[in-house]
């Protein structure tokens, strides 16, 4: 019985005829009764059970599976740069690693009344009406090993907005007489296959794009940075204009400089190879079912 009901908690309520989109002890103690697996059963009971094996059918997590059918490989090039290499080689002290994207729609939101500082037994206050005073596109990008940060904001996104944050870095030292400064980008439309890659690479002779697998963002640095931006610059967002938008982001890049070091990157080939295991035995069981 404790099985069934285990066994029950781990499908999707679609597939047992209930219109939800995830169950809850409620539920799961109706279907159980509804289905004649016991008479009678307290929720308190269900959920001792399903934590048993920490199961737990009201949470969710997002999650995008890997379509590439070149995950690995793509993933297995960018996972080295990070560790300094590239083709089983030790990357040359004069090779880069910038790890680049945009943060699109950052919004300048007047906030109807002024914001009011912390206070003792009181949060930061911050007035739920706005107006907006437009949206900008903030392009980023990070010197994995040197902890250096490149921006810029811009009206919109792009090939040529893109191409403009590219020359911002590439045009500076140490980067402009690099043997080879590796871009590690999304797909985007602004840097998308290997039309993108010879573009860039007729401008800059020295650059290498590599793209990430599609859809695996997660493996680009450069998105740590913009969580960080996010965290400490952008929420509450509480700005006059873009320029004031624009005025923080800048000035906090050069703050951050002052006490970045290189991300702690954990993710390492083994857990790529671990995590494509699992994702193959996943397949599997999907098959089956």
């Amino acid at each position: 019985m404790v099985c069934q009901i285990k066994a029950l908690a781990c499908e999707l309520p679609a597939r047992l005829g209930v219109p939800l989109s995830r169950l809850h002890t409620p539920e799961i103690r109706a279907e159980v009764v509804r289905r004649g697996i016991v008479a009678e059963i307290s929720g308190t009971t269900i959920w001792r059970w399903l934590s048993e094996d920490a199961i737990r059918p009201w949470a969710h997590r997002s999650w995008i599976f890997p379509r590439d059918p070149d995950f690995e490989t793509k993933a297995a090039r960018v996972l080295d740069l990070y560790a300094k290499e590239w083709e089983g080689k030790k990357l040359h002290k004069r090779d880069f690693v910038i790890s680049a994207d945009e943060k699109t729609s950052i919004q300048a939101r007047q906030r109807v009344h002024h914001t009011l500082a912390v206070a003792p037994g009181r949060a930061t206050r911050v007035e739920f009406e706005y107006e907006r005073a437009g949206a900008c596109q903030y392009l980023a990008a990070w010197d994995v090993h040197r902890a250096k940060v490149f921006g810029r904001c811009e009206e919109k996104t792009g090939i040529e907005p893109f191409g403009r944050l590219v020359d911002q870095v590439m045009s500076i030292e140490p980067y402009a007489s690099a043997r080879r400064v590796f871009w590690v980008v999304d797909n985007g439309s602004s840097h998308r296959g290997q039309r993108s890659i010879d573009r860039l690479a007729k401008r800059w002779t020295n650059l290498v794009l590599v793209h990430v697998p599609i859809h695996a963002s997660w493996l680009n640095q450069v998105e740590v940075y913009f969580s960080i931006i996010q965290r400490k610059v952008l929420s509450p967002n509480d700005f006059d204009d873009l320029a004031e938008v624009a005025s923080r982001l800048h000035a906090f890049e050069r703050r951050y400089e002052e006490v970045a070091t290189p991300f702690e990157w954990k993710f390492t080939r083994d857990d790529l190879a671990l995590l494509m295991k699992k994702l193959a035995e996943k397949d599997d069981y999907l098959l089956a079912a």
